[in-house]
Order: structure tokens, then C-alpha cells, then sequence
């Protein structure tokens, strides 16, 4: 059994967060995810307040066990989310795309531990000073937004550069990556594209099929022109989006061409236009299982990887 400082502060059994993936992390995820030992989270997205009291109202149904929303601070509806978050008195904020320092003290009046995604250093240490609870430490690798850091640099980092227990995420799927992560020092591990194959994860078949499919070198990252750089599956629409961006297309086309591609992935399963956000861990994705089976493959597995771990210490 593995227990850390972030199973005693957020109530769980297992040191296993489950990534809040906009369109994708509803909360029958985030319920099952719970109910399996983890965190589960509602990713808010681009979504407005109304859908994610939803959320929170489903996922408090179907469990009882702790849950966390996350919040995409680039979000036109960010102030709502965080102010619904904060009046619903959820357990557990997690933020990401930007700096959530205007929302803290809101949310620590009433009692929510608000858990930042980091991306550098000077980040780790600012959110430490603003008295968040833990900090995300997520690499390159991960799907989605992503940072310049991999997460075999940025973890290590962020855990020296903060007394706060450290969650690594970006290239985590299976025990061995979750046993390296708590030897850089991480006090437990994000998960998103694992938790694509979950039984309760309500995305569309043809997305589930291509991480189910998925190889090696399955991803690529475009974005970068327009500063906001996404990892996602190297499909039609990515290919296409990365020849628009190097090709003298303007930015203002640029987010045009984007708009709604994840929800014909997530949702309408279109292969050609649809953008299937993914970590670089697709490829460790091969079997459909619940939530539950998840979460206990991993932490079963790295606590055999860390019993072992000294087998070349002599």
C-alpha cells in the first residue's frame, strides 16, 4: 500500500489524480475515478457555469467519496466556474492555463484546497506563496496544453523548489512511470490519457479506438505560433493545422480553424476534423477496464517496482 502526504490531505486512498480533459471528464468519470481510490475531476473546459454545477451535482450522486473541479483559466467563464467552485465548497480546485491568484483566498475561505498545474519553477514558487495545498508538476509529454519541461526535468525541480507535496503528470500510465515519479520525489501522480479507456469515460467510440491503436510515436504538439501548444493525436486535423500554422496562415484563421475540434473528436468521433487530444503514454493503452481496475493496475504495479527498486544498490 501506498500511502503519501496527498492521500491524507485529500482523503483517498490511492495517491491517483485523475486529469479534469475538457469535453471528456464529466462526472461519471470523476465519480468512478473516486470511487476507485483516486480524485476524480470535472474538467470545466471552455464550458459555462450551469454545465459544471451539473457536473458537480452528478458526480455527488454517484459517489460520496471526495472529487475536484478543474478550472482552464483561459476560459471566458473562469470567474463564474470559480466562484461556483468556491459557493459549492468542492473538495478539491485544480487549475491550469494560466494563474489562478485573483480566486485563492475565495476559495480557501471556504475550505476548497486548490491544486495548481505547474509548469516552471518561478510558478511552483509563487503558488506556494499564495498557500496552495499541492502542486501539479505536469511535462511536455502530457496531452492537451503543454509546457516546454519534460517531466523527468520539471518534477524533480518543482519538489526542491517547494515544501508542498508534488503531483507529477504528463508520460503516466502505467506502475513503472507512477514508481519514478515517487522516486523524483512526487507525493502522487496525474493520469489522463489512461483513463480515456475507462468503462465510465463517455467519449466517442472512434477516439477510444485510435488510444486503444495507438503507437509510439502516435502524437504530435501544434499550437506553438498562436503560443498556446496542444499535444494531441498526429491525425488528418493535426497534420492539416500544422501545415496552416508554418504555411503563413494569420492567427486570427488559426483559432478559427480550431474551434469545436475537440468536441467533434469527443463527441461526434470525426476522424478527419476532429482534434483527439493524447499523451505520449498512448501507446502503454491497449484494453478497455473500469476506473477502478485503473487505478489498482498502477499503484499495485509501482509499489512492485519500488520493492524492487534496490535490486542494483550494492
Amino acid at each position: 500500500m501506498i500511502e503519501t502526504p496527498i492521500t491524507s490531505l485529500l482523503g483517498i486512498k490511492y495517491p491517483v489524480l485523475q486529469g479534469g480533459m475538457a469535453w471528456i471528464a464529466d462526472g461519471r468519470l470523476a465519480a468512478a475515478v473516486s470511487e476507485g481510490g483516486g480524485l476524480g475531476i470535472i474538467g470545466a473546459g471552455s464550458a459555462p457555469a450551469e454545465y459544471v454545477r451539473q457536473e458537480i451535482a452528478k458526480a455527488r450522486s454517484l459517489t460520496d467519496k471526495p472529487f475536484g473541479v478543474n478550472i482552464m483559466l483561459m476560459s471566458p467563464y473562469a470567474d463564474e466556474i470559480a466562484a461556483l467552485t468556491a459557493e459549492e465548497k468542492v473538495s478539491v480546485v485544480t487549475t491550469g492555463a494560466g494563474n489562478p491568484s485573483k480566486y485563492m483566498a475565495a476559495w480557501k475561505e471556504n475550505g476548497v484546497k486548490v491544486i495548481p498545474v505547474v509548469a516552471s519553477v518561478a510558478m511552483a514558487k509563487l503558488m506556494t506563496r499564495l498557500g496552495a495545498s499541492a502542486l501539479i508538476a505536469e511535462g511536455g509529454e502530457s496531452g492537451g496544453h503543454v509546457g516546454e519541461l519534460t517531466t523527468m526535468v520539471l518534477t524533480p525541480l518543482v519538489v526542491e523548489a517547494t515544501d508542498l507535496p508534488v503531483i507529477a503528470a504528463g508520460g503516466i500510465a502505467i506502475g513503472k512511470q507512477a514508481a519514478a515519479a515517487f522516486v523524483m520525489g512526487a507525493a502522487g501522480v496525474q493520469m489522463g490519457t489512461r483513463f480515456l479507456s475507462a468503462d465510465e469515460c463517455t467519449i466517442s467510440d472512434a477516439y477510444r479506438e485510435k488510444i486503444l491503436k495507438a503507437g509510439d510515436l502516435c502524437t504530435m504538439v501544434t499550437g506553438k505560433k498562436l503560443g498556446h501548444p496542444v499535444r494531441s493525436l498526429r491525425t488528418a486535423f493535426a497534420r492539416n493545422y500544422a501545415k496552416a500554422e508554418f504555411g503563413g496562415m494569420d492567427d486570427e484563421s488559426l483559432e478559427a480553424l480550431g474551434v469545436g475540434a475537440l468536441r467533434k473528436a469527443v463527441v461526434d468521433g470525426d476522424a478527419d476534423n476532429g482534434c483527439f487530444l493524447s499523451g505520449q503514454v498512448a501507446a502503454f493503452v491497449n484494453k478497455r477496464e473500469s476506473a477502478a481496475s485503473i487505478i489498482e493496475d498502477v499503484m499495485i504495479n509501482a509499489e512492485k517496482e519500488l520493492r524492487g527498486a534496490m535490486k542494483w544498490v550494492r
